[in-house]
């Protein structure tokens, strides 16, 4: 389906675009060839085929929520470069 230049300008306008005539017809080529190419892919034989939402296999890769110990507050805060009252202390990115 080949796509006129008309058809393109009332695209743009809709997305508000202001293209220029190189543009246009850069669009008009690549935007025809899209729908060439989903015309292309209607034609396919998908008897059989079952609908799928994933290409891919998707399995659950989460692993079981285990308790371990954590560090302590001091090897936490051990190589901030500055700490007061048990937290990292930072440069204010807001200045008022």
């Amino acid at each position: 389906m080949a796509l006129t230049r008309n058809d393109v300008e009332q695209i743009a306008n809709l997305a508000r675009l202001e293209l220029t005539g190189t543009q246009t017809a850069m669009y008009q080529q690549q935007l025809s060839d899209i729908l060439n190419y989903a015309d292309m892919l209607d034609q396919l034989d998908l008897e059989g085929v079952e609908p799928t939402t994933q290409a891919v296999t998707m399995r659950n890769v989460l692993r079981a929520d285990v308790v371990e110990t954590t560090l302590t507050m001091d090897e936490v805060l051990a190589n901030a470069p500055q700490k007061a009252n048990n937290q990292f202390v930072i440069q204010a990115v807001l200045d008022e």
